[in-house]
């Protein structure tokens, strides 16, 4: 059984509700996702409506491609029916608003999505983003022991 006490709940919960905080006051809307149409982009509910998202920095197969389906899925799991955080950066040539996307536990979204190799780092709308450069190449390293042994290509 556990028991919380005020300094285990300040010790342990401490880090996540600072980066909670942090991620709140740099936000420009939180709320629920309602709909992910592939996997670099979702609809979150923002005031009383959907708004379509772009998760900015990255690039995934389109649904018609290899792997689309399986990127589209990877980020529904992560992001679907969840609150999240928005920090966004204007909107794209499609009208949708490019954004950095945020669970409530604090897990970079975009970054997830690079990380786990479902998507990729796009070097033409984010060029010095290194964070997103180096998670790109580790998915990379990490897969292709993973793919030298299939018969189909990876993703990128």
């Amino acid at each position: 059984m556990t028991r919380w006490t005020t300094a285990g709940l300040r010790g342990g919960c401490a880090p996540v509700l600072l980066l909670l905080c942090a991620s709140l006051a740099t936000a420009d809307f939180t709320g629920p996702v309602v709909s992910v149409l592939d996997g670099y982009t979702i609809e979150v509910l923002h005031s009383g409506r959907a708004e379509r998202i772009r998760l900015s920095g990255i690039d995934c197969p389109e649904k018609g491609q290899a792997y689309g389906n399986n990127a589209k899925h990877a980020a529904s799991k992560l992001v679907f029916g969840k609150d999240v955080i928005l920090q966004t950066h204007g909107q794209d040539k499609y009208g949708r608003t490019l954004g950095d996307v945020f669970l409530l536990d604090g897990t970079h979204v975009n970054h997830e999505l690079v990380k786990d190799g479902w998507c990729w780092w796009y070097r033409k709308y984010a060029p010095d983003d290194t964070v997103l450069e180096g998670l790109e190449k580790e998915a990379r390293d990490e897969m292709k022991g993973v793919w030298q042994d299939r018969a189909t290509t990876p993703p990128w």
